[in-house]
């Protein structure tokens, strides 16, 4: 067990929730957008998503861009169900754990994310499970309110400073190497999660397995 590890940053999408690319993929078929790999290639590469995370673009601006990429008039609720059909399901030990292992870490969570998104897995959580998501952390850091997203230095700076978090101190799992190689760069201890892998697997009676330490 490791005794050095006092912080722990955790991931969102794949590493506490699931998220499915097929799903949301499957959705837009659904309302006759057959080629949304490339549509969502071209916002990507128009940087829509990267602003949108950001809170660089409003939520309805956001909306009426993925219309005109898409091609489909839809009202707004009817293109948010499809946008959140990304997001899975939360796995009940996975929010065991975390009650758990806070009694030995501080815990903080580091995402990237929007609004729309954000808005429908708080409220997800809070009918599932009858509290708030956000009470399991010590403090919670999402792209959109904070304005600036990983794989950028400047998020995990953020959470580091605003904290007084030791690097050398501190873990950070997420599911995306690219964020992993961010962390590193930083001097902050990293695992990459892998599919293999779940969350869960990392810890025994509420403490860290050493041997997934990257």
């Amino acid at each position: 067990m490791s005794g050095q590890i006092k912080n722990i940053i955790f991931d969102f999408g794949g590493v506490i929730i699931n998220i499915s690319h097929r799903n949301v993929e499957n959705a837009f078929r659904n309302l006759e957008v057959h080629n949304f790999e490339e549509l969502f290639n071209k916002a990507i590469q128009s940087e829509l998503f990267q602003k949108l995370e950001t809170g660089q673009i409003t939520d309805n601006e956001f909306r009426d861009t993925l219309r005109t990429l898409t091609g489909i008039d839809v009202p707004d609720e009817k293109l948010d169900d499809t946008w959140n059909q990304i997001i899975g399901d939360y796995r009940p030990q996975r929010i065991d754990l975390l009650k758990t292992i806070r009694q030995n870490y501080r815990l903080y969570l580091l995402s990237n994310t929007n609004h729309i998104h954000f808005e429908f897995y708080i409220r997800k959580f809070k009918n599932e499970f009858g509290s708030d998501f956000v009470s399991l952390f010590e403090k919670t850091y999402w792209s959109f309110k904070i304005g600036c997203r990983k794989p950028d230095d400047s998020p995990y700076l953020h959470v580091l400073n605003e904290n007084s978090l030791n690097p050398e101190e501190t873990l950070f799992i997420d599911d995306s190497i690219q964020n992993i190689k961010t962390a590193q760069k930083l001097n902050i201890r990293t695992i990459h999660l892998n599919q293999e892998t779940d969350v869960t697997d990392l810890f025994e009676n509420g403490f860290l397995i050493e041997k997934f330490l990257d």
